[in-house]
């Protein structure tokens, strides 16, 4: 696709042109059938149950050769939040972008734009989770005018709409915060990427928030 031919050029006096994977490699399925496979994966991992992963040698051999990952994951950087092992998947399945406070940057949204156009993944999921701390420090900056060392006042920031958005609203003010920053940076993205859209528009992509309870491992998809 036009829109996606630059993606990751290196400037350079001959630019570097990412071609699209071979078919052969694409996921071949639907953006629901994604998401299922997702839910089905994750209800193994709450459940403790066993699984084995793809990540054998046949398995890295194969992939070398090309990728299809059937979703793309913006989550958190937190060290418990492993969305591989939270979707009992392996390698080549999942594309995954972390960031603190899972907010979606220039470089964030761009990769996930390179997933859908270029690898053609079919899902992408924006998943917060308890206890972030990121948006507990967003939560800090609009009650107590909080400040913070070096860029993490700049992580922060980014949260801090979402925060007020669920200022009065009933139940848990940190889990009201993070679920709200989920859902608007899984919409954020759609606004500002026609690449998303176009996708959307083609019924090739579906985007959806998600929160992930750091203790009974369940992944809670918002609104679908």
């Amino acid at each position: 696709m036009a829109a996606a031919a630059g993606l990751f050029a290196v400037a350079a006096a001959a630019p570097v042109v990412v071609r699209a994977a071979p078919e052969g490699f694409k996921t071949k399925l639907t953006p629901d059938e994604a998401l299922r496979a997702l839910h089905d994966g994750n209800e193994r991992f709450a459940a403790d149950a066993p699984f084995r992963p793809e990540i054998s040698s046949a398995r890295r051999a194969a992939t070398a050769r090309g990728q299809g990952p059937f979703a793309s994951i913006v989550s958190c950087a937190d060290s418990r939040v492993a969305p591989e092992l939270v979707f009992s998947r392996g390698i080549g399945e999942l594309f995954v972008v972390r960031t603190a406070g899972n907010i979606a940057d220039a470089v964030a949204l761009g990769s996930v734009e390179y997933s859908v156009a270029v690898l053609g993944s079919p899902l992408l999921v924006v998943m917060g989770h308890a206890s972030c701390g990121a948006v507990a420090a967003a939560v800090d900056m609009v009650e107590k005018n909080a400040t913070f060392p070096g860029s993490i006042g700049e992580v922060a920031r980014p949260i801090v709409p979402a925060v007020q958005a669920v200022r009065g609203r009933s139940g848990d003010k940190l889990g009201n915060a993070i679920r709200e920053n989920a859902v608007r940076v899984a919409e954020g993205m759609i606004t500002r990427s026609p690449v998303l859209q176009d996708a959307i528009r083609k019924d090739k992509l579906r985007v959806i928030a998600a929160h992930y309870g750091l203790a009974d491992g369940r992944v809670e998809f918002l609104g679908g």
